[in-house]
């Protein structure tokens, strides 16, 4: 893992495609997630399948890690604490989630969309905004 910082929000992903995010198991320890992100309004969005692990350890524990890296997970700078949340499907920012993921993965994303619905992977929304102290 990647040290931990002490930055504006999220500025350390300005203009990265990909982050690694660092969820937690019920023991305390890290697991690494490549994962693609959008911004908007200081809050992360992230998609992924409902009956990942990220989602299950989420769902037991808000408190994640998350900084810059290239698609392998490979670490391009320090990790800051957030607090990520599962958003319902049909809420609004779910729909806003979608949106911008789409709007800045493009055809890469409709790619990735497609293959999900054909598999029937349903899907899953996380906000994630940063720890108290980092806004």
């Amino acid at each position: 893992m990647t040290q931990t910082a002490q930055l504006d929000g999220f500025s350390l992903l300005h203009k990265q495609q990909y982050a690694n995010l660092f969820t937690f198991r019920k023991s305390g320890a890290a697991v690494k997630t490549p994962i693609w992100f959008a911004e908007q309004g200081g809050k992360l969005y992230v998609m992924t399948v409902q009956d990942s692990g990220k989602v299950k350890r989420i769902r037991n524990n808000g408190k994640v890690l998350i900084g810059p890296s290239d698609q392998r997970g490979t670490p391009l700078g320090p990790t800051v604490e957030a607090h990520a949340r599962l958003l319902d499907p049909e809420a609004e920012d779910a729909r806003l989630a979608k949106t911008l993921l789409d709007r800045k993965y493009g055809f890469l994303k409709a790619v990735f969309d497609l293959f999900g619905s054909l598999s029937g992977a349903k899907r899953a929304w996380i906000e994630i905004v940063p720890a108290e102290g980092q806004a």
